[in-house]
This record gives structure tokens, sequence and C-alpha cells, in this order.
């Protein structure tokens, strides 16, 4: 199989496409055929040492992907042919991944492998955001840090059907069109103090700021109101300044971190949280954007472009065959 690879931490350059043994699936493992692999930052973080890898080099990074089952253990439910797509499973930028079976996700007929690519690993991530770390109630009021990427644009979706209003942050006037088009109802960029916007925009403050930036949380807890709430949960900007604690008392405010792997624990997590976002998607709730999609062969491309911050909306690497 093809697959592509890195042997040592840098920027783009450092992938190349490989050939490589097919993977052998352990016994409780499906052999699937990948038509669509999502790319995420944290291939980028792993291609430059900062995540842990285990193993020796080459590396295959990517933890997403859609595709055909190949073969597949007769206890796992799935036989040759099934669709199905998975978002926490290594060494997916190759042709054939083996994935144990608990972590696949049957995909239905009427959802394309390229939607679930770029739906799942960031659709999961907005769901728990809004349902478990701050639960959006109808009328709040919230703030999306870097509401045209991936993420930010499925939050404000998801916010604005849960009858939330949303303000959205983003870098560029051209990027908050793309989160005004997903449905916000204000827009602000970094350059503006988007602390005094998100006060006036909630009346002395936003319920909740979901902030995906980490540089930027001391002013997010300067944006919620008295008795606010602080979604902590990626560090895209860098890592946040020390917070000294009697901000939250002197303000009665919350500050929490989100990670989605302290939520998606179990098949049944994965598989009913799933099905739920391809509802969303089917009956229009939810529009997955695809800001580009390159060939596996051009992975390093496909890096570059998502770490210049040009990306508005999912990268997706599409094997050859």
């Amino acid at each position: 199989m093809q697959a592509l690879v890195f042997a040592q931490f840098g920027g783009p350059e450092v992938m190349h496409l490989r050939e490589l043994p097919d993977p052998l699936p352990a016994a409780d493992e499906v052999l699937v055929r990948t038509r669509a692999i999502g790319l995420n930052f944290a291939d980028i973080y792993r291609r430059q040492g900062n995540y842990h890898l285990a193993g020796d080099p080459p590396w295959i990074a990517g933890y997403e992907a859609a595709g055909e089952v190949v073969r597949a253990p007769a206890a796992s439910g799935f036989v040759s042919g099934d669709r199905v797509a998975f978002a926490d499973s290594p060494f997916a930028n190759a042709e054939l991944v083996a994935v144990p079976a608990d972590r696949l996700i049957p995909l239905p007929d009427d959802i394309e492998f390229d939607t679930a690519a770029a739906l799942l690993l960031q659709g999961l991530t907005a769901q728990y955001l809004l349902r478990d770390s701050h639960p959006i109630r109808r009328g709040e009021t919230v703030l999306v840090h870097a509401a045209a990427g991936g993420v930010g644009q499925l939050l404000v979706q998801l916010a604005v059907a849960a009858g939330a209003r949303v303000l959205a942050l983003a870098s560029t006037g051209e990027k908050t069109s793309v989160a005004a088009a997903a449905g916000a109802h204000a827009t602000a960029t970094y350059s503006e103090d988007w602390v005094a916007v998100a006060q006036a925009f909630g009346k002395g403050g936003v319920d909740v700021v979901y902030d995906s930036v980490g540089s930027t949380v001391q002013d997010s807890l300067r944006a919620v109101r008295i008795g606010g709430h602080v979604v902590f949960y990626g560090m895209a900007g860098g890592n946040p300044e020390p917070i000294d604690p009697r901000i939250l008392m002197d303000g009665s405010k919350t500050l929490t971190g989100g990670d989605l792997w302290n939520v998606l624990r179990t098949k049944e997590d994965r598989r009913t949280r799933a099905a739920e976002l391809f509802e969303a998607v089917r009956n229009g709730r939810l529009r997955v954007n695809i800001d580009a999609r390159f060939a596996l062969a051009d992975g390093a491309a496909a890096h570059a472009h998502l770490e210049s911050r040009g990306a508005v909306g999912k990268v997706l690497l599409i094997p050859s065959a």
C-alpha cells in the first residue's frame, strides 16, 4: 500500500508518499480501504514533534478517515464492502488501515465518504462542547473563537440551531463572512476590540466563550458576563497565560477545559453521537464545508495549506485508488 509518512520532524517538506507493507490486522481489528482522509492540526503538531508518537520512523500520521471494509473478523459485525468511518484510530494517512472494530462507525448510504471524513472529528468536538462542556440553552449569547475554521463553523451552526445568539470571531473580514454564512448573528475580527464587542453583544458580557486559541483565554474571561463561562479546548494561538483564581472568584466566572476523548469513551458513544451528526446533515441543520481536497501524494502541500491558516473549512487527503 501507499502511505504518507515522515521520518524526521520539521516542515511540510518532510512528508513523503512511500510504499509500505499492507497492515496485518489483529484479531479485534478490521482492515479498511480509505476513500477520504481528514487532515487535522494534530497531524501538523505530530509532524513538528510537538505530540507524542509511538514506534519508530517512518511514522504515519492521521486519525480520521472514511472508506470500505476489506475484511473483518466475524465477531466485529462488519463484512467486506461495508461503508465505515472513524475519528480516533491511528495511521489513517494510508490506503489501508487496521482499525479496532469498536472504533468504527457504520456509514449510512446517503452520507458520502468526503462528508464523513470532513465531519466526524470536528463535528464530534463541536457536539460535546455544546452538550457536555457547556450545554447551550435557548436565548444564551455565545462567542466562538476561530469561527471560520472547521470546528468553528460547526459550533456556530449547532449553537444557532439550539437557539443561541452567536458572535463569531475570526482573523480577517473574509473569514468573518464565512462565519456569517454559517449563521452567526454578529462578527468581529481580532484586530478590533473584540472584548468590548462581546460585552456589548451580551449586554454586560456573553454567557459563554468557546476558546480554541489559548493565548486569548485571559481576554475571553473579560468578555463573559458576571457568572459567565469560558470553555478552553485548544491552543492554536499558543499556550494561555497563568490564570489568577481570584479573577474567577471576583466575577463568579467559570473556566472549563474540554477534551473530546474524555467524552468519547465507548463504541456506543461514537456511534450514537455520530448518528446524530449524520441526521443533522441529512435534515439541513448542519452544512459541512470542505475547503480543499489534495491527493495523498500531495500531502506536503496539504499540510502547508492547513498550516498557513488559509483554510476556511476541512482539508481532505484522497488516496489514488
